[in-house]
């Protein structure tokens, strides 16, 4: 940002693991300046963020401090009237994932986006880790057909299995993650996704009836490329094997090295990535492997919150430089739209073409 160009004005609406984060990244940028935060009880928050302004009602806040930039961070059901109402008010968006409930809100957002000329960012975090990034291009580079091996398990309890079962009163765990994993698969894969097949099972009575904390399911691509992803939360579940991010191709894979001793509950392992594995499957005169596996370190990578302000920089960048966000927007509403057929058919026990 220029000396001479004010700081974008933004309201924060949410602070909860995300959205806290989200702030600390708004009041460290000298290019943002917050005039709000809305929750719906007075938070215990950080000194940094003390002497803001506080509102209980989202569209009170709205009208009263007439934001540069609505970021939206609360629960799921609230994402796409939020961000219209923020969109139609003159304020730019910054959405955490999912966009929306369903896919038919998801793209209202995206239309009133287009129709109002606001820029719309939704929170796919693994688009600004560089090791993620890495580990997209160097899948691309061994070419397709794919085989996506991915999942996030949380072996959660006090705090984090709270804030998992407050979740699943809108959003199953294969929505709620799996969107960044089918983005990241369709980075890779640039074919149109054709079918999903899900299976899901409630593993605890403290969820409703029709809700299910375990979540498995198949994306079926058109260049013949397939991916599963799962994700399972709650107190029951196993740290064994919690994180696999795994891609196959004709000519090797590319994987994700966790290191020993992570814990499936800590917010830096489900973005960390410690080493990226290439394997490649070209072989010598003898039958042997041609090259040994390369180990790609990603020491110094960063953290959770410094993840968030780059993504919150990136926001910024979109605004000041007048970004195209067209593929973004339309990504968004595709990983949203796969993710909830594979609980429409956990749900119904069809196949569900896209």
């Amino acid at each position: 940002m220029s000396a001479q160009e004010a700081p974008v004005r933004v309201l924060v609406a949410g602070l909860g693991n995300m959205g806290m984060s989200h702030a600390l990244a708004y009041h460290a940028n000298p290019g943002f300046e917050i005039v709000g935060l809305v929750t719906r009880s007075k938070p215990d928050l950080p000194d940094a963020l003390k002497n803001y302004p506080h509102f209980t009602g989202y569209d009170e806040a709205l009208a009263e401090t007439q934001p540069d930039l609505a970021s939206i961070n609360t629960y799921s059901d609230s994402h796409a009237p939020y961000a219209i109402a923020a969109m139609e008010a003159g304020a730019h968006v910054f959405v955490e994932k999912p966009l929306a409930t369903n896919v038919a809100d998801a793209r209202r957002v995206v239309e009133t986006a287009k129709a109002q000329n606001r820029k719309l960012v939704v929170g796919y975090i693994l688009r600004h880790h560089p090791s993620w990034v890495r580990l997209i291009q160097e899948a691309r580079g061994l070419g397709g057909p794919y085989v996506f091996r991915l999942n996030l398990n949380q072996q959660s309890s006090g705090p984090t299995w709270l804030t998992h079962k407050q979740l699943m009163q809108t959003t199953p765990p294969i929505v709620d993650c799996g969107v960044h994993y089918v983005d990241v698969m369709c980075q890779i894969t640039d074919a149109k996704p054709l079918k999903v097949r899900g299976m899901g099972v409630r593993l605890s009575d403290e969820i409703a009836p029709d809700m299910y904390n375990y979540g498995h399911f198949q994306v079926l691509f058109e260049d013949g490329s397939v991916g599963w992803y799962e994700a399972g939360w709650g107190p029951m579940m196993s740290e064994t094997a919690f994180f696999v991010k795994d891609i196959v191709s004709p000519k090797g894979c590319v994987s994700i090295v966790m290191d020993e001793g992570a814990k499936s509950d800590d917010i830096d392992a489900h973005t960390q990535t410690s080493r990226i594995r290439l394997h490649k499957a070209e072989r010598n005169a003898t039958g042997q492997f041609a090259h040994e596996d390369t180990l790609l370190s990603m020491e110094g990578e960063p953290g959770h919150q410094e993840l968030c302000d780059r993504e919150q920089a990136f926001v910024l960048q979109a605004i000041s430089e007048d970004l195209d966000l067209s593929r973004h927007m339309n990504d968004a509403v595709q990983s949203l739209n796969i993710c909830l057929a594979a609980d429409e058919s956990v749900r119904s026990g069809k196949e569900i073409e896209l």
